[in-house]
């Protein structure tokens, strides 16, 4: 097949290409120029898609993978475009749905929704990506408008916390440096808490497979294929590491209470007993979404092991002067250890 990539350089993109090159398929880029040095033996269009779309008329692809569409408005320009094709992928989000507060979620939930209003309120002017509280909405919405201008043709992939080498979000590289380096570390809440990860190239294969197979409708792209919790994960990243570290789990209250921020000071960390700012309730379903209908479709995993051993070894050859996006400070983190002995004590 001819694919055409709209991004193809970060994460995600990056492993989509390599899945789609392995399986002997040509494969074109369309980006604004980011990352120039990947990927340089490929077809690459530059341009912005929020813009000028003129390079990518009269051109012909069998299939789309939509990796950077955060607006219904640009995703509904490219798929007027790109009419022609056979088969549309777009890279959704769990995020879409409005209630992630129970367990067990399939892709018959109920997703957000917005008016024609507040999205031209929340978009105006740009292309995205925008987060927060409209992410997820924007995605919903992103869905729909890809659907309406190619109607049977979509495969939306409902991605949870994809990991990785090049994960620019930091949150498990986080974890495995920290417990590289050893020493009493703050965990939060406890250890038996399920969370779900899928490793990037597992995603990527099982997408191309998708399109291969000409499947459409929404998927919920999460894994791993077995009930993983908050401990086991810790723990696995302290063998990868061949670490000493000792793990401290401290209560969701007086995380809480001394304003450690869920998710970004505390990578992958969500509340079970308290909600979220502007939430009812707790997001117990958020890390613990339905995945059998992927599974059912061919989506497998590598042992966790592989995909920490894979994660570590980019770390470590990370520029050591890299910016990391999550995590919490070491003296900070160090305070509260402190603090916590003298509650509990």
């Amino acid at each position: 097949m001819n694919i055409l990539i709209l991004g193809g350089t970060r994460f995600l993109g990056r492993y989509l290409v390599k899945a789609a090159l392995e399986k002997g398929h040509e494969v074109t880029l369309f980006n604004r120029g980011s990352n120039p040095d990947v990927f340089r033996e490929i077809e690459q269009v530059r341009g912005d898609r929020d813009g000028d779309l003129e390079m990518l008329k009269g051109k012909q692809w069998d299939a789309v993978i939509d990796t950077s569409g955060f607006i219904p408005r640009t995703v509904s320009r490219s798929c007027r475009l790109l009419n022609h094709v056979k088969h549309y992928t777009y890279i959704s989000s769990i995020s879409a749905y409005k209630d992630p507060s129970k367990p067990g979620i399939d892709e018959n939930g109920e997703v957000h929704t917005l008016s024609e209003k507040k999205v031209e309120e929340i978009t105006h002017g740009t292309a995205g990506p925008i987060y927060g509280e409209y992410y997820g909405p924007l995605k919903s919405l992103s869905e729909k408008a890809a659907e309406k201008e190619l109607p049977g043709k979509v495969l939306s992939i409902r991605a949870g916390q994809i990991v990785g080498p090049y994960d620019y979000t930091d949150r498990l590289p986080y974890w495995l440096k920290r417990i590289a380096e050893g020493g009493e570390i703050l965990s939060p809440g406890r250890p038996g808490r399920p969370i779900q990860i899928i490793d990037v190239r597992d995603l990527a294969q099982w997408i191309i497979q998708m399109i291969e197979k000409s499947i459409t409708g929404a998927f919920n792209a999460v894994g791993p294929n077995y009930t993983l919790t908050m401990g086991q994960l810790l723990e696995e990243c302290k063998k990868v590491t061949r670490s000493g570290a000792t793990f401290t789990w401290v209560s969701e209250k007086f995380l809480l209470e001394n304003k450690v921020e869920p998710w970004g000071e505390m990578p992958l960390w969500i509340p079970e007993e308290f909600p979220l700012p502007g939430a009812k309730e707790p997001l117990n379903g958020f890390l613990a979404v339905d995945n059998k209908k992927a599974i059912n479709n061919g989506l497998s995993f590598r042992p966790l092991s592989e995909t920490l051993e894979d994660i570590w070894d980019w770390e470590k050859n990370r520029s050591g002067s890299a910016e990391r996006k999550t995590g919490i400070h070491r003296q900070h983190e160090s305070d509260l250890l402190r603090l916590w002995k003298q509650t509990v004590g």
